[in-house]
């Protein structure tokens, strides 16, 4: 593997477009060092603890929560950046910030706020509820609010998985719609899905709802990889030999996550961070191999984990106490908490109300619902 081979498209930290509101640069950190600090101290990324990734915690202590994997995505993320030669602190405060904007209850809690906010003609979406967050609902310093990231993790955090075009409102121009981001965060959302379909795995296998043969017989290489595996450590128990199969599959996808956007960057001979915004498509991608493992994963774990009737259960009942809170705010926004009654002069009440409930924990967010 040809380490540091993208070296030259390295977004230079002394290139950056700055902060907001401009502050003296610190001795010994650099702009992005100081980013993913201020990420890592904020009390949305604390937050993150107490939400829901998949499986709610009920059933074990040992799953993943929205942190944890928010750590998971850092490491594979760093890894990355560091063989491709990449800034690895922008790379690092982009993971961190991927999922600030998650409200409780995982991808069912984010689809159905967003289900209410339609109803306004609005949407919720957690990228950009992060950019709110960062940019308004944390306040720690004297001198601005917010947390006064710079340009490119502000950018990243909206632009890290979808593009921007001129059409997706005023509020959105700044963040250059139409360009591509810096590689760093081009790489975050791939990252992301190799951290949550192999954690999905492991935390569906710990909870009795997935058995290695079952996993075999649907997707071919975790198969190959099992055979192997059992050879090697005939004594192994099977949760064992199963463990040593996901961090083999990790090790697979990380890797064609480094070929992919090795390949495609030479392919499309980008010369500087400038080419990257300009090129057509995205550079980071997983090598064909890698897709097709990666799209085997999400496949399976859709079709055997995620439409199970425990989760399913969980989902629905989770969804109707949303409907039934938002509900119960909007009716009378004074029930709201003061900071938030307080923004009725600059939003409308339903993005108040979606706000407020998109920051919750899990567990904050029942002992509210029992409470109203």
């Amino acid at each position: 593997m040809d380490s540091q081979a993208l070296a030259f498209l390295r977004f230079p930290v002394g290139r950056s477009r700055g902060r907001r509101y401009p502050e003296f640069p610190h001795r010994y950190r650099n702009d992005f060092q100081r980013d993913r600090d201020r990420i890592v101290h904020a009390r949305a990324f604390r937050r993150l603890e107490n939400k829901t990734q998949v499986f709610p915690s009920g059933i074990s202590d040992h799953f993943r929560n929205r942190l944890t994997h928010t750590m998971e995505v850092a490491q594979i993320a760093r890894t990355v950046a560091a063989v491709l030669g990449l800034d690895e602190d922008l790379t690092e405060a982009l993971a961190l910030a991927h999922d600030l904007g998650h409200p409780p209850f995982g991808h069912s809690g984010e689809m159905e706020l967003n289900r209410q906010m339609q109803r306004f003609g609005d949407q919720f979406n957690h990228n950009l509820h992060a950019l709110r967050i960062v940019e308004h609902f944390e306040q720690r310093y004297a001198r601005f609010p917010g947390l006064n990231l710079t340009f490119e993790v502000r950018e990243g955090i909206v632009k890290h998985s979808r593009e921007l075009a001129p059409s997706d409102g005023p509020e959105l121009s700044e963040y250059l719609p139409g360009q591509r981001p810096p590689l760093e965060a081009q790489l975050i959302d791939l990252c992301d899905e190799i951290a949550y379909n192999t954690a999905d795995l492991d935390d569906a296998h710990a909870a009795g709802l997935l058995a290695a043969d079952q996993l075999a017989a649907g997707v071919d290489t975790f198969g190959q990889l099992h055979d192997t595996i059992a050879s090697q450590y005939p004594g192994a128990t099977e949760r064992i030999q199963f463990l040593e199969c996901v961090r083999a599959l990790i090790d697979l996808l990380v890797s064609s996550l480094i070929d992919g956007t090795l390949q495609a960057a030479r392919h499309a001979q980008v010369q500087s961070v400038d080419d990257v915004r300009h090129c057509p498509q995205r550079l980071a991608r997983f090598s064909p191999a890698g897709q097709q493992l990666n799209a085997a994963l999400k496949a399976f774990l859709h079709r055997q984990i995620y439409s199970t009737e425990a989760l399913r259960t969980e989902r629905s009942r989770s969804d109707s106490a949303i409907a039934h809170l938002f509900q119960f705010f909007l009716d009378d926004p004074q029930r709201l908490p003061a900071y938030h009654r307080e923004k009725a002069a600059e939003f409308p009440p339903h993005r108040i109300v979606c706000d407020y409930i998109a920051g919750m924990t899990d567990g904050f967010f029942w002992r509210t619902y029992e409470n109203r």
